[in-house]
């Protein structure tokens, strides 16, 4: 099990929620547990689900068509 706390900063946009939104609702569809706060999400699952995860979530706020930086702080440890 792995714990990664994500951010999504969509740049250049007026819809900056929509695109953070619509990230975080790829989740749905995964076997990872997830809540979400104010300022990031944390994951935490497999290794595999979470990378699996992360690589939805930029995909899907990548094409929305703007610049997109995500921050991402993984741990192995137990919390």
């Amino acid at each position: 099990m792995i714990t990664a706390d994500v951010a999504i900063y969509p740049l250049k946009t007026n819809s900056a929620s929509e695109v953070i939104t619509d990230s975080i609702d790829t989740l749905k569809k995964k076997r990872v547990d997830y809540s979400v706060s104010s300022l990031s999400t944390r994951l935490t699952g497999s290794k595999e689900e979470v990378f699996s995860s992360l690589s939805d979530m930029f995909s899907k706020a990548e094409g929305s068509g703007g610049e997109i930086s995500m921050v991402v702080t993984i741990s192995n440890s137990a919390h």
